[in-house]
């Protein structure tokens, strides 16, 4: 299997890369997300923001049911209520995204979960497992189902794809 995909979006023009394996399979064994992309879009992630005008790139279901806003970032539209993000100026500042993914990690994770194998992989789920710190401060300081209790760090935890309402 070797489906090209080519991007056109407020970020990318002409940005062409390929899907090697079927949607959700064959993830590296280090990598075991909690929720599909379609999942936390549905659930409330990044004030809605992050995916309004690349919805082109991904199954229309993912889309359905998504929680989003094209206008602004708007944490009322997060899962918690609660703005758990940084502005993408300070991830580039920080170097942590890739030229290839100018979205960041969520970016990566949808083609990734579509079934694009890159490089930049590795990194990004060695950073993806640093995110379990954050599972341990909730365990540590909250009773288990408490989901008003770390709201942000639970938010947080969903842009990564942990499903923290099970925490």
């Amino acid at each position: 299997m070797r489906k090209k995909v080519v991007v056109n979006d407020k970020m990318q023009k002409n940005y062409v890369y390929y899907l090697t394996e079927k949607p959700g399979h064959n993830f590296d064994p280090e990598f075991k997300p909690e929720l599909t992309p379609k999942e936390m879009l549905e659930l409330g992630v990044f004030g809605g923001k992050y995916m309004t005008d690349c919805q082109d790139e991904f199954p229309k279901d993912w889309f359905l049911k998504a929680k989003l806003c094209s206008e602004k970032h708007d944490p009322n539209l997060n899962f918690f209520g609660v703005n758990a993000s940084q502005p993408l100026s300070v991830w580039r500042k920080k170097g942590w995204i890739h030229p290839d993914d100018p979205r960041g990690w969520f970016q990566w994770y949808c083609r990734y979960y579509m079934g694009r194998r890159h490089p930049d992989d590795k990194r990004q789920i060695k950073r993806w497992k640093a995110m379990k710190r954050h599972i341990a401060q909730i365990r540590k300081h909250c009773q288990p189902g408490d989901l008003n209790c770390r709201k942000k760090q639970r938010q947080a935890l969903l842009h990564w794809a942990y499903d923290s309402r099970k925490i």
